[in-house]
């Protein structure tokens, strides 16, 4: 019986090739490289459980579109710290591409949030820690997102977007006011500066006109300390 050729690859000289090729980015030639792999009798198993080869089965997965099979390699087999992060990424990027496929629209920061908490991390590619790095910024730029849509969000969505932002519904809720604050002030100064510095000088001391045109007391009423 005609019996197809082997080549004697160990495992570690397949994994040295895969990460290679993956540090190039020449993902089409990883591809074919993992997909034309004759090993020497005995290694399968060996070269299954290799952490550097797994990861580039997914790539490959991922690159090409085939997510069931990068989603059964990233869960069912556990990897090291060192591959969390481009795994992760990996993974939440296919969850968003299938959601932006079935919506027909991309998604936005309250979308992308949604598919995270349908999709969470499995714990092959996470530790469990939180990461709170640039926490800030993402939780201004999801709440600056959501009052762009509405400025008055009603307890519901407060709820909501403080699962999102990690803030409690209140900070939630301050951090609208004091938005809705500053653009009303903003309004103000700027319809003080068509009407003139003289118009502006003779408005009631109290009035939000004058508030603002001395220099935003609208704003300062009710100073907001952004969580950290």
């Amino acid at each position: 019986m005609f019996q197809l050729p082997t080549l004697n690859f160990s495992p570690e000289q397949v994994a040295s090739v895969c990460e290679t090729l993956e540090e190039t980015g020449d993902i089409e030639r990883l591809g074919r490289f993992l997909w034309s792999l004759p090993v020497a009798p005995g290694a399968c198993e060996a070269i299954n459980k290799h952490e550097s080869i797994l990861r580039a089965r997914a790539v490959v997965a991922f690159h090409t579109g085939n997510f069931r099979d990068l989603y059964h390699i990233l869960e069912n087999h556990k990897f090291t710290k060192e591959s969390h992060g481009k795994l992760q990424a990996m993974w939440l990027e296919a969850h968003y591409q299938e959601a932006e496929k079935l919506r027909g629209r991309p998604l936005g920061p309250v979308d992308k949030y949604r598919v995270r908490k349908k999709f969470p991390l499995p714990r092959t590619i996470w530790d469990g820690e939180q990461k709170t790095h640039c926490f800030k910024e993402r939780t201004r730029s999801l709440l600056r997102e959501w009052y762009l849509q509405d400025p008055y969000p009603n307890p519901s969505k407060k709820r909501e977007l403080a699962q999102a932002t990690g803030l409690t519904p209140t900070q939630v809720g301050n951090w609208f006011k004091n938005r809705r604050q500053r653009d009303r002030a903003a309004a103000a100064k700027n319809r003080s500066v068509g009407l003139g510095p003289a118009r502006a000088a003779s408005a009631p001391a109290g009035s939000a006109g004058a508030g603002a045109a001395a220099g935003g007391s609208v704003r300062d009423a009710e100073p907001f300390s952004y969580p950290r």
